[in-house]
């Protein structure tokens, strides 16, 4: 059995989340990334640990993208946003943030662990685990290595995904980590004119998914043009003041499963 990884004497993390999804595409950065503000506008301390070392992301849709994360002999402090969401990412800590990262399999783990171990989160309710797509090495370095409370998976409604995200709960089933259920994003357009659900890319498939895999639905992301422009603006945190029914109850069932690990 692998030993979990330990945090520094400046961290204590009560609880770590992962996100995952089996392919690229399905806007698990942007699930992310509402979970975090949306536990943090509810008074939760939350840190974000962006694991997708070859393709981060966290820090543009933040607005923290010109910013450096600097060190000390305690180790690494996190950027922290302008609502108070603590961020580490490869692309807080390199020169140019367009520059490429042709990294070995090892190389993006053992940053990944260090993530953990050597970044002086303080004190955080919650932290956030952006993984990248896949069932590869990061997601096997990190259920094995980091002591995961649990994991939430998003999807969108494609039938392909349906398959993918079988692969990804059976990893975490055989990796005995929790899973608290599953996110459907994309999964429809509201016509600004008439209100009427336009299902874009195909009738829902997660509910049936969750069923058959026996994990919870937790809830589905509309597609959403606001979203995306303060996405690129870097004003992600703007996003839950603007649309303040929706993200409520998003919130809603995002802290009736969080709070149940």
């Amino acid at each position: 059995m692998i030993e979990k990884e330990k945090t520094n004497e400046k961290t204590n993390i009560k609880k770590v989340i992962a996100i995952m999804s089996g392919k690229g595409g399905v806007g698990k950065s942007s699930v992310t990334s509402l979970v975090a503000t949306t536990l943090n506008e509810k008074g939760y301390k939350v840190g974000i640990m962006d694991a997708d070392i070859t393709g981060p992301s966290i820090p543009k849709v933040f607005g923290i993208n010109n910013k450096r994360a600097k060190g000390n002999d305690a180790g690494i402090n996190p950027v922290i946003t302008h609502t108070g969401i603590k961020v580490i990412s490869l692309n807080l800590l390199i020169d140019k943030e367009d520059s490429p990262v042709v990294w070995r399999g090892p190389l993006i783990a053992n940053t990944v662990k260090q993530f953990y171990t050597e970044v002086n989160w303080g004190d955080l309710d919650y932290l956030l685990i952006d993984l990248p797509p896949g069932t590869g090495d990061v997601s096997l370095t990190i259920m094995q290595s980091l002591p995961l409370d649990g994991i939430i998976v998003v999807s969108s409604p494609q039938d392909l995904v349906k398959l993918i995200v079988k692969k990804s709960l059976n990893m975490a089933k055989m990796m005995n980590t929790p899973v608290l259920g599953i996110i459907e994003n994309m999964s429809y357009f509201k016509c600004p004119e008439c209100g009427k659900k336009i299902n874009i890319f195909g009738e829902s498939k997660v509910e049936e998914i969750a069923e058959e895999m026996g994990v919870d639905y937790i809830a589905s992301i509309p597609i959403d043009p606001e979203f995306v422009e303060l996405s690129d603006e870097g004003k992600i945190e703007l996003y839950g003041k603007i649309k303040y029914g929706l993200m409520e109850d998003f919130g809603d069932k995002i802290l009736s499963k969080v709070e149940e690990v």
